[in-house]
């Protein structure tokens, strides 16, 4: 009788192991199906902590979208750009607001008052808040993220626990606007009071319908004046300090496509696109709260994407926080830039978008199998 076939140390296939690539999940799910002796190694607490920092980052496992009104379905999707589906797609009408740590949040329009949904795409658990309503105000706009409640977490796999709903309101009143935010306790939900209401200092002002960016504790939203006129707005989730900082920088109006970045350093960025150039800032806070801008690179896209007519429709619609990647909109698709190597790829399809929020987490296939009726 033949002796049995070697088998390595278990730590020696942990190694091994923890160099399956994050963003291809099946990965995993096969290697946990070829024994039972790999299945045990692999489900254990000790790996996925040990792979999650051999990683760093969560992965893209997809993206979520919603499409405009009038268009045949307005329900939130889910897009998977790895062998990973979400659990539990949303069933309402609902709008898609931002996407962070794991977590889905989308605002219910189905039921009055409106309420804010935290979806969580790998266990289909889901949380409600009543949206936070201004008295005396009428309403000119707002933006919301949901934001992990626990201090010090590394955010790589904390979409179980408690969470925060940060929202900013610009509000119109007595011929002027004005800027308030506040936000939800972790514990019961109840919204906080409001920081202190900032006079925009203008009759006319409509924030950005983008997702925030978070960098060093404080979260900034893009700001329209008259339509042509870019403002930053600074909100501190430590301080509950809401300030206004100036973006006014050559080539950016409302005909640019133009978002706020969370740079590789910490440090917070800004794109812009006007036709195919590709101009990238970088912003420095001063101590007296002001911002300067430095333009670090200019990136001619007609280099870097496939494209065979020069007067291609092009839009840049969404990006990778602290990262590199950028996606952009064609009429051939969805393409997903790396500013680092220049190179893109074809993500999907095109379609007219409202929304376009990438999904970052580690995929753990324990959490595919408990039940998921469950609100966290």
């Amino acid at each position: 009788m033949p002796p049995p076939p070697p088998t390595l140390p278990d730590e020696l296939l942990e190694e091994i192991f923890l160099r399956l690539p994050p963003n291809e999940p099946a990965c995993l799910v096969r290697a946990s199906l070829a024994s039972k002796l790999w299945l045990s190694l692999l489900s254990g607490t000790s790996f996925n902590s040990r792979y999650r920092q051999f990683h760093d980052a969560p992965p893209m496992l997809g993206f979520v979208y919603s499409r405009p009104p009038f268009s045949g379905s307005v329900v939130p999707s889910f897009v998977p750009t790895t062998k990973f589906g979400a659990h539990s797609n949303p069933d309402r009408t609902s709008d898609v607001l931002d996407c962070r740590h794991g977590r889905v949040l989308l605002l219910d329009t189905g039921v009055a008052p409106m309420e804010l949904v935290v979806w969580d795409p790998m266990t289909g658990r889901h949380a409600r808040r009543e949206l936070c309503v201004s008295e005396g105000y009428r309403y000119n706009g707002y933006v919301a993220t949901v934001l992990c409640a626990v201090a010090g977490c590394d955010h790589r796999a904390c979409h179980e626990g408690p969470f925060r709903i940060a929202l900013l309101r610009v509000d119109m009143s007595h011929g002027g606007c004005v800027a308030s935010a506040c936000v939800s306790s972790a514990e019961v939900g109840e919204w906080s009071d409001k920081c202190s209401r900032v006079d925009l200092e203008t009759q006319y002002a409509v924030i950005e319908p983008r997702p925030p960016v978070l960098v060093d504790g404080a979260l900034y939203f893009m700001l329209w004046y008259n339509w042509d006129i870019l403002k930053i707005l600074k909100y501190d989730l430590d301080s509950n300090c809401l300030s206004l900082l100036d973006a006014s920088m050559v080539g950016v109006s409302t005909h640019s496509a133009a978002i706020l970045t969370a740079m590789e350093d910490g440090s917070l960025g800004f794109a812009h696109q006007e036709g195919l150039t590709l101009n990238l800032w970088s912003g420095t806070i001063g101590s007296d709260g002001a911002a300067t801008w430095t333009q670090r690179r200019v990136i001619n896209l007609k280099d870097v994407l496939p494209i065979q007519n020069p007067k291609q429709t092009l839009r840049l619609i969404g990006l990778v926080e602290g990262s590199d990647i950028l996606f952009v909109i064609m009429d051939l698709g969805i393409y997903e830039i790396n500013l680092k190597s220049l190179r893109c790829k074809k993500i999907w399809k095109r379609e007219r978008l409202c929304a376009f929020i990438p999904y970052m987490s580690f995929y753990d296939p324990r959490e595919r199998i408990r039940p998921s009726d469950a609100a966290y």
